[in-house]
């Protein structure tokens, strides 16, 4: 990220410290009201979080607040927080290290030789499309195969490792399993160390594979307030109180877009390591957002230049709307402020 983009409660600019605008709680409250009014029947809840306190939240539908509820690819962003857990403990020693030294099953075959930086970037090259369902390695034909690690290692590369951003699950499972494979730990259990223990997260389910390999590309269930946590961890650089939980290091390095991938995401303008980065307009001005995303409309938020956190989840998967819905509230909750 750039310098201005880190401060917390405050934005950096050139010429020294601009204090960020307080939101009004009354008028968040307000923004979550009036969506009692939306027309699709599958909103769960939202939660904002500011000055690190839950500021407003309103759960729809007949959604219980402490309900888990499938984040889907937003989950991606969790497994490159655990990433980084692996890397803060020694236990990976470089994002330029290929596949194979983590998993060495993997050697000679086209996910072997691919960096982890190109991986948690998208860039991995494989032949792996999850829009078209004729791809090799489409997310439908890894959720149906009996051997998922055998069809990793069966996907074929389309293009050199590090040259084009493609988002696919695929990709992001071979994450999780690096994260496994370097840990020597089954992915729940290091998620539960590492990371949703110090947050004081007690309820989860992630999902595993036909192997019982963490799907580290999503299907993690999480509350909508828990949520919340892991976006306000990500906003205080990776500590929860006084405890360091993941190094500001890795939360500054993963939110800072690596590829720029507006001309094919409405919704964003860069990409991380599993993190989204958008210039989102609001009203005169933009707003710089980093974002977890999920199918359906879950989101992650964290706007520095608010100190806010914004979650929401949604079970709109496959409808369009869901993705703007969540934008929209987003955008009238930093207009209300």
């Amino acid at each position: 990220m750039r310098r201005r983009e880190l401060m917390i409660g405050g934005v950096l600019a050139a010429g020294g410290l601009v204090a960020a605008r307080a939101p009004d709680a009354r008028g968040l409250d307000v923004v979550l009201r009036g969506v009692d009014a939306d027309e699709h029947p599958d909103l769960k809840g939202v939660v904002v979080r500011v000055d690190g306190q839950v500021a407003a939240e309103r759960h729809y539908n007949g959604q219980p607040a402490n309900t888990l509820h499938d984040m889907r690819s937003a989950g991606k962003s969790v497994t490159s927080l655990l990433v980084g857990a692996a890397r803060d403990r020694g236990l990976i020693d470089s994002l330029a290290d290929p596949v194979r030294r983590y998993w060495p099953e993997a050697a000679g075959s086209a996910i072997g030789d691919v960096t982890l930086s190109d991986i948690l970037t998208m860039r991995s090259g494989l032949a792996a499309d999850d829009d078209r369902p004729e791809s090799p390695g489409n997310e439908d034909r890894l959720d149906a195969a009996p051997d998922p690690v055998a069809f990793v290692l069966e996907t074929p590369r389309a293009a050199p490792p590090g040259s084009t951003y493609l988002y696919n699950s695929l990709t992001a499972y071979v994450a999780g399993l690096v994260v496994e494979k370097a840990t020597g730990r089954q992915g729940r259990d290091f998620a539960r160390e590492a990371l949703f223990d110090p947050l004081g997260i007690t309820r989860f389910d992630w999902a595993v594979d036909a192997a019982g390999r963490l799907k580290g590309q999503g299907n993690l269930s999480l509350a909508t307030h828990d949520m919340a946590l892991i976006g306000q961890m990500a906003l205080d650089g990776g500590s929860a109180g006084s405890r360091q939980v993941i190094s500001r290091g890795w939360i500054e390095e993963s939110l800072s877009p690596k590829v720029a991938i507006g001309a094919v995401d409405p919704y964003a303008d860069g990409y991380g390591y599993f993190w989204y980065a958008k210039a989102l307009p609001v009203g005169d001005r933009t707003v710089d957002i980093r974002f977890a995303s999920g199918n359906g409309g879950n989101k992650i938020y964290v706007v520095p230049a608010r100190n806010m956190v914004v979650a929401v989840t949604s079970s709109a998967y496959g409808r369009g709307y869901g993705q703007r819905r969540s934008q929209a509230i987003l955008t009238a909750l930093l207009a209300a402020g």
